[in-house]
This record gives structure tokens, C-alpha cells and sequence, in this order.
């Protein structure tokens, strides 16, 4: 019978296995070889780190580096400071047909891909768009404006793309939080930001993590939004990896620079999670 049990759950598990095996972590093993890989003739390699020093001694690939990683943080805080009361008020506020309704306003944009978005966007902030032709037309401005091709367009973008992924695990976990927690705290005489700071939040950190994990994984690895909006000056560092893959067929640099890019954000993730005391397994779980 034991026996019998363990065969149906490796049967039952085989599909996924088989998929994280051929899809991520033997393409990633083929990546981290070929990243060690260093081109001295025709079909010829040798192993060493020249991609990684490659990376290093050009300031141009670890200030981007940098830029990237601190533009992705500051656009994860800011999905979580416009996420938070959105998440608040439709688990604790929200009742009915309302909630249904603002559930579908933020899960609306992820009807159409991501490139049809960003298009979007484009069409908002651009010199001839809706945005510049209000301002015209209500006086504040005396020509076209242009929106685009700067870092408040890519942080715009990349908020924007990156919200629903935000509330669904604030509404999640703060669903599950009592009401009469909250009220008994206003029976205790405290003020609504002591509650929030005592009761709220600590309850929601799961989620907050959680949240915060996902958007900033997004924003680090997002390509369409940093080039169309940020244009050719948006210097973000998938830019780097698609060039060298794409445009100059280095591969071994492109693989050096993935794995580098996972590096960070592997360890930006682990400490998020030691700065706020929670576990993956919590957070995921």
C-alpha cells in the first residue's frame, strides 16, 4: 500500500518536475556553463570569468546595473504606498458588488499583453497625447509637453504593470485579520495610525513581502516598459542582456550577464526577507 502511495505521487508529480527540469533548471545550468565560457577561436573555448570581468571593468554595465536595481526598489515601494489602500479598502471596506468591481479594475489591464499597455502609456505621454492636449487646453501650459523618454515615465509604466500583484496578496492577508482586533484597538484609545502601525500591518507583512517580492522580480526583469518608454537613454539592464544576445550574438556575455542579474536579485529578495524577519515559505506559502 505504501509503496502503491508513493508511485501515484511520483506520477502525480512528474509533470512538474519534468517541467522545472527542461524549462528552468537545466536551461539555467546550460547558461551558467556557457557564461564560463570564453571564445578564443573559431568553435574554441577556454573556461574563465573574462564575461564577468568583462562587466566589471566597464562602467557603463555596472552603473546601469546599479540604476536598474534602485530604479526597481523605488518602483516596488511605490506599488506598495498606492497598493496598500487600495488592498485595505476592498478587504475591510468593500462589500458586495463594489469589491467584485474594484477586484476587475485592476485585473482589466491584464486583458491585453503587456506591449498593448505599454502602447498605451506611449499614447498618454507622448508631445501629441491626451495628457499635453489637456494642458494646452486648459491654459497650464503654453506648448505640447512631452511625457516620455525619462525615468517618471518608466516608474509610471512599471507600477502600473506591476499593481495587481501587489493588492491580490495585501487583500489575502488582510482579509484573514479580524475586524474586531481593529475595533478593539479603538476601544483601547488608539488613533487609526497607531492601529495601522500595531494591528495592520504587522498582520500584513506576509503579504507585503510577498508582494513586494513579486513586483520588484517584474521590475527588475522588465524589458518592453524601460525601452519604449524610457527610450534609448533608459539604460536598464536587460537592455544589456538582450544586446548581447540579440544584436552582437555574444552569448556567453548574455549568459554572464542573466546570471548576474539573478545573483542580484536573489540576494535584494533575501534581504528584504531578513530586514523584515520573515520567511519565504511564510510568504509564499
Amino acid at each position: 500500500m505504501a509503496a502503491g502511495r508513493k508511485l501515484g505521487v511520483l506520477l502525480l508529480m512528474a509533470p512538474l518536475l519534468l517541467w522545472l527540469s527542461t524549462l528552468i533548471i537545466i536551461p539555467h545550468i546550460n547558461m551558467f556553463i556557457l557564461s564560463l565560457s570564453e571564445k578564443v577561436d573559431v568553435r574554441v573555448y577556454e573556461t574563465g570569468i573574462a564575461n564577468y570581468m568583462a562587466f566589471v571593468e566597464e562602467p557603463l554595465y555596472w552603473n546601469t546595473f546599479g540604476r536598474t536595481a534602485i530604479m526597481s526598489i523605488m518602483a516596488t515601494l511605490l506599488t506598495l504606498l498606492i497598493g496598500f489602500p487600495v488592498a485595505y479598502y476592498i478587504a475591510k471596506i468593500a462589500r458586495g458588488r463594489l469589491r467584485a468591481t474594484l477586484f476587475l479594475l485592476c485585473l482589466v489591464p491584464f486583458w491585453v499583453s503587456e506591449l498593448v499597455r505599454t502602447f498605451g502609456w506611449m499614447i498618454l505621454l507622448r508631445e501629441s497625447g491626451i495628457i499635453s492636449g489637456f494642458l494646452q487646453w486648459a491654459g497650464l501650459v503654453s506648448g505640447p509637453v512631452e511625457f516620455l523618454y525619462n525615468d517618471a515615465a518608466i516608474m509610471v509604466g512599471l507600477v502600473y504593470t506591476s499593481m495587481l500583484f501587489m493588492v491580490v496578496p495585501l487583500v489575502t492577508t488582510l482579509d484573514s485579520l479580524d475586524d474586531a482586533m481593529i475595533e478593539a484597538g479603538y476601544d483601547l484609545g488608539g488613533s487609526g495610525f497607531s492601529i495601522l502601525r500595531e494591528v495592520v500591518i504587522p498582520h500584513a507583512m506576509p503579504g507585503i513581502v510577498s508582494g513586494c517580492i513579486v513586483v520588484f522580480m517584474l521590475s527588475l526583469g522588465n524589458y518592453l516598459t524601460p525601452v519604449l518608454l524610457g527610450g534609448k537613454d533608459s539604460l536598464w539592464f536587460t537592455e544589456q542582456i538582450y544586446a548581447q544576445f540579440i544584436t552582437r550574438f555574444n552569448w556567453e556575455q548574455g549568459s554572464a550577464f542573466g546570471f548576474l542579474l539573478l545573483a542580484l536579485s536573489s540576494l535584494i529578495v533575501w534581504a528584504g526577507l531578513k530586514l523584515t524577519g520573515q520567511s519565504l515559505s511564510k510568504t509564499m506559502g
